[in-house]
């Protein structure tokens, strides 16, 4: 058994929170409440909130006045006067939209593009209510210079049950995900070796599709009156059409005490991935190889409030056992975090530092990128997956507001961590037995020791109701232990987005991102490929005709650049959908 203990404040502030933690908390019964679920075809609104100002006094020109008494003669009046009763004048009121529980989205557009979603809501009575939600997003290739098909599939349904009661509410949820790509990425320089018809007739023979299916039941459980304040679980069962398969489940509850005036909130959590991968890249495995992670976890914190200081003292432990491997691994964290009020609402200067234990998983990585090989890896490291080690974040950073509509965040921190997972080109050859994803057009996963030091600043501004402003950057910088690059990181990221409501008809908004260089290199080679920098526009249109009814135009990668997202994988050149979005009740 292996013991890391990063942080020896952290142990301390366990063992007293357990000691202390003996009260049961009771918290206000939150009743009954009836919610309403919409989601409409128009442009967000800054979340940036308003701060409240008091004028000041002069109290120099607020001179002492003089006490001055007034008099008069009174005599009684002989009146007929009646006055009449007051009556308060009548305001009129703004007509209330009326919000719909239900809506459908169906959209078109250029390399055969489709975009359709449903939602429907429907409360059965004063407590319970049922749910659903249909997705599909589809194109049809529109790669320039692809050689591979590209076209790509992701159809999503979700069910949904619950029930909010005066001292309980729950949820039920079902949900099934399909995804279809295509490994269309070939390196730039493949079959050069070979003769013009024997690489026309290689690249004939492959049939780059794979597809995963995510199946999945989860809930959630909340009490009004209770030491269990909720409680959360779901189960998932993930596979692809390669043979590879993974469950996952994970259960994460939480207990409310308190510890005299002070409540101290305690989150477990047990989090299992198992799972087993039919074959290494070349099929040179007898036995399917397989992984399995149980990681237990414990985290009591609580917060301590002083003037204009803010303190949550907390801890995490994590145990974690490797089941094919027959080990365990003990993890103490440092979770610990302060604010303090500079100058009100307007500056408040924050710090912490933070740890944790992060399961990793196939359907994870595959979500991250969707051209990941079914192994994972080459022959040596086919189905590594272990979780990552999040020993520390020491982050410091200033957040407030520049005025009343403008809100900012700027953060510096430092990050340690062990088996931070990368993705890396694959090794290949050109050999016509190979499979689909062993022709330089799949990625594996790595691991490594990492720090990462970064530098971020977000500013949020609502110039007026009508327009929105957004501003977010990143900027990075690695430290690998074994690697030679942090694989496919970039060290700068900036974003912007700006919205717009032109008329109580139309309304506009545009997005525009920048994302630096990243690192990649394939196996086969010694010298790593650097992939340029990239930005992209994005930008829609909209139009309500009624409060039922809003048709819309979406631009995508306006500059048509067919930029490298991933290593031998560009992306789509200019993309235009149209469509509506239409609101009602059954």
């Amino acid at each position: 058994m292996k013991f890391n203990f990063q942080n020896n404040i952290a142990i301390a502030i366990v063992v007293m929170t357990v000691q202390v933690s003996f009260a049961q908390k009771r918290d206000g019964n939150i009743g009954s409440e009836e919610v309403t679920v919409v989601k409409s075809y128009s442009p967000t609104i800054s979340d940036a909130v308003k701060i409240s100002e008091t004028p000041s006094l002069d109290d120099d020109g607020n001179t002492k006045k003089e006490t001055i008494k007034y008099s008069i003669f009174s005599f009684p009046v002989a009146s007929t006067f009646a006055p009449l009763k007051g009556k308060a004048e009548g305001v009129e009121k703004s007509k209330q939209e009326h919000l719909y529980n239900n809506y459908a989205t169906l959209g078109f557009g250029n390399f055969q593009t489709l975009n359709a979603e449903l939602f429907v809501n429907q409360e059965l009575n004063n407590n319970d209510y049922v749910g659903g939600m249909f997705r599909h997003l589809s194109s049809q290739g529109g790669v320039k210079n692809a050689e591979l098909n590209a076209d790509y599939f992701d159809t999503a349904i979700d069910l949904t049950y619950g029930a909010n009661y005066n001292d309980m509410s729950f949820n039920l949820d079902l949900g099934y995900e399909n995804q279809i790509y295509n490994w269309y990425g070939l390196p730039a320089d493949f079959g050069s070796s070979l003769a013009p018809q024997d690489r026309s007739d290689l690249i004939f023979g492959i049939n780059p599709q794979h597809s995963f299916n995510t199946y999945s039941i989860g809930g959630r459980i909340g009490f009004g009156e209770s030491f269990l304040s909720d409680a959360n679980l779901k189960f998932l069962h993930f596979a692809d059409t390669f043979g590879s398969a993974e469950n996952r489940f994970y259960v994460r509850p939480t207990f409310k005490f308190e510890v005299g005036e002070q409540a101290v909130k305690t989150n477990l959590i047990v989090d299992y991935v198992g799972g087993s991968f039919e074959h290494n890249d070349d099929k040179s495995n007898t036995q399917a190889i397989k992984y399995g992670y149980t990681n237990i976890g414990i985290q009591p914190s609580f917060v301590m409030l002083k003037d204009d200081w803010t303190l949550n003292l907390g801890a995490g432990i994590f145990y974690s056992m490797d089941s094919e491997n027959s080990k365990g691994s003990l993890y103490v964290y440092p979770q610990v975090n302060a604010s303090l009020k500079v100058v009100g609402d307007l500056m408040i200067f924050y710090t912490g530092a933070e740890g944790s234990l992060e399961q990793n998983s196939y359907q994870q990585f595959a979500d991250g990128n969707p051209f990941l090989s079914p192994t994972m890896g080459d022959k040596t490291t086919a189905g590594f997956i272990k979780p990552t080690d999040k020993q520390y974040d020491i982050f410091a950073g200033l957040k407030g507001k520049l005025a009343n509509n403008v809100s900012y965040n700027l953060k510096a921190s430092y990050l340690n961590e062990r088996n931070k997972a990368l993705y890396r080109s694959s090794d290949y050859t050109e050999v016509i037995t190979n499979e689909p994803y062993a022709f330089g057009n799949s990625f594996q996963v790595v691991y490594d020791d990492m720090k990462t030091l970064s530098f971020s600043g977000n500013l949020k501004a609502s110039f007026s109701e009508n327009v929105t402003f957004g501003l977010t950057g990143t900027f990075s910088s690695y430290t690998n232990n074994f690697e030679q690059e942090a694989w496919n990181l970039p060290t700068v990221k900036v974003e912007s987005n700006l919205d717009v409501n032109i008329t109580q008809k139309w309304f506009t908004g545009a997005q525009v991102f920048y994302v630096g260089e990243r690192m990649d290199m394939m196996q086969n080679s010694t010298n790593t490929t650097t992939l340029s920098s990239y930005f992209d526009i994005n930008a829609h249109l909209g139009y309500k005709h009624s409060d039922r009814l809003t048709g819309f135009l979406k631009a995508n990668n306006i500059a048509n650049q067919g930029y490298q997202q991933w290593l031998n994988y560009p992306v789509q050149g200019f993309q235009i959908v149209v469509g509506a979005n239409y609101k009602f009740d059954f």
